[in-house]
């Protein structure tokens, strides 16, 4: 998914119970969309750092939304009933939804978890890559989601739109019988 291109729509199950779709988001200024699971090291790694950024752009207008596009045959962890359960531990504070068929990792791009693409309020991508630059909350020295987020909350251009991403590869559907 190249800078500047549209939100592609999507219109998922949540584990709250309740569908969510792109246009759920709608009078959000920004919208960050997390290719996420629950298996992941690095996913584990950054959760408390997801519901943090979660806290503290929510009053400013920003809401992150984190999708499972895993397959849950080879990774039983990443199911439905799994999601609720972490959800809950992790006191997640933002939708976590279930891409079974895989079609929004595919719209988006997503080659990893976590992987985030961060929208303005027309829902064109001003932002793609990591949330930082370290698994290690110790080592980070560039904050790169939260700097994006106050870039594009303070209607700037965001001053680094493109880092690399690193995790744990999306766990695409097998191509075997």
């Amino acid at each position: 998914m190249q800078l500047g291109s549209r939100a592609p729509p999507f219109d998922l199950p949540g584990v709250d119970g309740r569908n969510h779709s792109l246009a759920s988001f709608g009078d959000k200024p920004v919208l960050v969309v997390m290719f996420s699971c629950n298996h992941c090291p690095y996913v584990v790694a950054y959760e408390e750092r997801m519901v943090s950024i979660q806290k503290d752009f929510a009053d400013r207008g920003a809401q992150l939304v984190a999708v499972n596009s895993n397959d849950e045959k080879s990774h039983p962890k990443d199911s439905f009933p799994e999601m609720v359960q972490r959800a809950k531990e992790r006191g997640f504070n933002f939708p976590y939804l279930r891409d079974e068929r895989q079609e929004v990792a595919e719209a988006y791009g997503a080659v990893c978890t976590p992987h985030v693409f961060a929208f303005d309020a027309q829902r064109t991508l001003a932002y793609r890559g990591r949330i930082d630059d370290s698994k290690d909350p110790s080592k980070v020295t560039s904050h790169d989601l939260r700097n994006a987020l106050d870039d594009m909350l303070a209607g700037r251009r965001v001053k680094t739109p493109d880092t690399r991403p690193f995790g744990c590869s999306i766990k695409w559907f097998s191509l075997k019988p």
